[in-house]
């Protein structure tokens, strides 16, 4: 039997989201933060490793390179929002750059596979 393939971006998403469940709770429970604020980080920072998770079972390339590219955009969206949340005083220096890293690593991954997939359909257009 086949062992399956690790697949990073899959797990690092996966992990990403229950980062940000907690956090939400951690400050929701605490009333640190804006309710919508905190609303809005936690749908977009869930959605990244929803649309990966997606992505997984595209049909075709450009269905997959569409559930990526709306990853790559929560993923950005998120990193907006931690932001916020930062200038708000809601999240220390220390908490910040912990997470931050987080959404950078997976901005720069999806990154590289939203390149790469169109890079590969551009290919796959010239050999017909």
């Amino acid at each position: 039997m086949a062992v399956p393939r690790e697949n990073i971006i899959i797990e690092k998403t996966d992990k990403f989201a229950d980062r940000i469940t907690k956090m939400y709770r951690y400050l929701s429970e605490k009333r640190q933060g804006d309710k919508d604020m905190l609303k809005q980080i936690v749908r977009s920072g869930t959605s990244i490793g929803a649309n990966v998770s997606e992505g997984q079972f595209a049909q075709t390339k450009p269905d997959f390179l569409t559930k990526m590219t709306i990853a790559l955009k929560e993923a950005n969206e998120t990193r907006y929002w931690l932001k916020r949340l930062h200038s708000y005083g809601s999240l220390n220096d220390k908490e910040f750059a912990s997470i931050i890293d987080d959404n950078e690593e997976i901005i720069s991954i999806l990154t590289s596979i939203t390149k790469t997939t169109k890079e590969n359909l551009r290919n796959d257009g010239d050999k017909k």
